[in-house]
């Protein structure tokens, strides 16, 4: 079991020790801020019950952020294929749904939860680690399941954005959905990074 009282060097450390055992999910060397974790965030409505989709949450940075916003409200499911990463978000956010699955399949797991559309759907993936192919079919995947007017945000990192899979990524995030607002460049993160807002998925 964890605790609550692990603090962040121990989350660091975790992540980091999940990184260096599997790079190519984890994508990152340590969690991500909370003034990063409130720019992606921001989509969630401030009324009504939305259902809200949660991908690769990691330790919980955005899972801390996702319900001080919702509260006691809606339906918060958090896809996390690490299964050790999945056990310490299940003991620290009960009120949160906890998958350990590939997000690949998030149509099925949405309606294995009884939720045929999702309104938000915010992603801590490393998109950039990903190859072209497995890019689609999460893409793919999120636009199938968000409502017509539902939102999807992710991260990417300011160093990487020439590199040519941040740039595939980007060009495909344009092709999938209407409107994509880039927000400014939160420095408070290591390392710095800019969020993706968008909108109106294509179908």
């Amino acid at each position: 079991m964890f605790s609550r009282g692990n603090g962040k060097a121990n989350d660091a450390a975790l992540f980091f020790g999940q990184f260096m055992r599997s790079p190519g999910t984890t994508g990152a060397v340590a969690p991500s801020s909370r003034r990063l974790a409130k720019v992606v965030a921001t989509p969630i409505p401030e009324r009504g019950d939305p259902v809200v989709v949660e991908l690769g949450p990691g330790t919980g940075v955005f899972t801390d952020e996702i319900q001080r916003r919702l509260g006691a409200r809606g339906d918060h499911l958090a896809v996390e294929i690490n299964p050790r990463l999945a056990a310490l978000l299940a003991n620290r956010h009960p009120r949160a749904k906890i998958i350990v699955a590939d997000a690949v399949g998030l149509p099925a797991l949405l309606t294995e939860h009884g939720h045929e559309q999702a309104d938000v759907v915010i992603s801590g993936l490393p998109w950039g680690a990903f190859p072209a192919g497995l890019q689609d079919k999460l893409l793919g995947a999120i636009r199938e399941v968000l409502t017509p007017g539902g939102a999807f945000t992710t991260f990417a990192y300011v160093h990487a954005r020439t590199l040519p899979p941040a740039m595939r990524f980007r060009r495909r995030l344009l092709e999938s959905f209407e409107e994509v607002v880039v927000s400014r460049t939160v420095w408070a993160n290591v390392p710095p990074a800019f969020v993706y807002h968008a909108r109106r998925p294509r179908h």
